[in-house]
């Protein structure tokens, strides 16, 4: 294994410092792993926490800022982060008018949010839950259903475009779920990303075959097949994302997605086979975005995540962004 690291143990700190000496405009909390807007939380406005296990960067520490989230914690390396360090986010991103806890669907994940909801609710702040499970790879990861993925990025952007703007807790609830709802992903890898603290890869798999609807927690897929030239492979990501994307009169923002090791040059050839089956397919693609954004550490592997999107829906994806990974407007 070779990494940029100082230690296996230490990495997520060492990450976590160097995010907090890039960005001054965020306050980055070390020691609960807690990252927030500097300039604290604008009262009256509904506050969007989200957080998981790290290895996924930028998400979710890198989509801190005005027109997204207002704090997100961080785990150790695809684990979800402790209560106690959820409900300090909790308390980061609360002025008054409730949280939203962005909640990917893993089993971990989802009992740790619910308890620092609780303990939040204790504390007499309002919080609301959505749950982003948009993978079609798979119906059953473990007990807790589909896992989340890309379309967290989409739910997090619009959702927090919407608190901006000052709507209350039931409206950013409402675009939030609306988002997640409308979305679907599929994700496949040339090779596993390797666990610093294991030095070894997630799995084992030959140069000449391709795994197929694999996670980015290092889960394997559900199939394997010989690699193909990307035309083959974009068509078959996209068929497995078109047969559950629902069925209605609208276009989709498209997003091609890098795993960690994945050159922009590929992820373009990746996207413009996708933007030609969404032309066979009479699907308009009304907004991409083709880059890194949610990781698997250093597997070499694209993701697609498309989601139907109405006229408001697409006003707030183009609403004003400022975070270390996202910005424009």
């Amino acid at each position: 294994m070779k990494k940029f690291l100082n230690a296996p143990e230490t990495a997520v700190d060492d990450a976590l410092a160097g995010l907090a000496a890039a960005h001054p405009e965020l306050a980055v909390d070390r020691a609960l792993r807690v990252v927030a807007r500097a300039s604290g939380a604008r009262p009256g406005k509904v506050g969007l926490v989200s957080g998981g296990g790290s290895g996924h960067e930028p998400l979710h520490t890198g989509f801190v800022g005005p027109g997204m989230l207002d704090a997100a914690c961080a785990g150790e390396i695809f684990s979800s982060p402790t209560p106690d360090r959820i409900l300090a986010a909790t308390r980061a991103a609360a002025a008054g008018a409730g949280v939203v806890h962005i909640v990917k669907n893993y089993t971990g994940d989802n009992l740790n949010f619910d308890m620092a909801a609780e303990l939040a609710r204790e504390e007499g702040i309002e919080v609301a839950k959505v749950t982003v499970a948009d993978d079609v790879a798979v119906e059953d990861a473990g007990t807790a259903g589909r896992r989340g993925t890309g379309a967290a990025l989409i739910v997090e952007k619009t959702a927090g475009a919407r608190a901006e703007e000052g709507a209350d807790l039931a409206a950013v609830v409402a675009v939030a779920r609306q988002a997640a709802e409308s979305s679907r992903s599929y994700a496949v890898a040339l090779t596993a990303g390797t666990v610093p603290t294991t030095g070894r890869p997630s799995f084992e798999l030959p140069d000449d075959l391709v795994e197929s609807g694999v996670g980015i927690h290092g889960e394997p897929g559900r199939s394997r097949a010989p690699l193909r030239p990307a035309r083959d492979l974009a068509a078959a990501i996209a068929d497995a994302v078109l047969a559950d994307l629902p069925r209605r009169n609208e276009p989709v923002i498209a997003l091609v997605n890098g795993l960690g090791a994945t050159p922009l040059m590929e992820l373009y050839v990746v996207y413009g086979h996708v933007a030609e089956e969404l032309a066979h397919r009479g699907i308009a693609i009304a907004r991409n975005l083709v880059g890194t954004y949610v990781t698997s550490l250093d597997t070499a592997g694209v993701s697609l995540t498309l989601c139907r999107a109405d006229p408001a829906l697409l006003r707030l994806w183009d609403a004003p962004v400022r975070t270390p990974a996202l910005r424009w407007g």
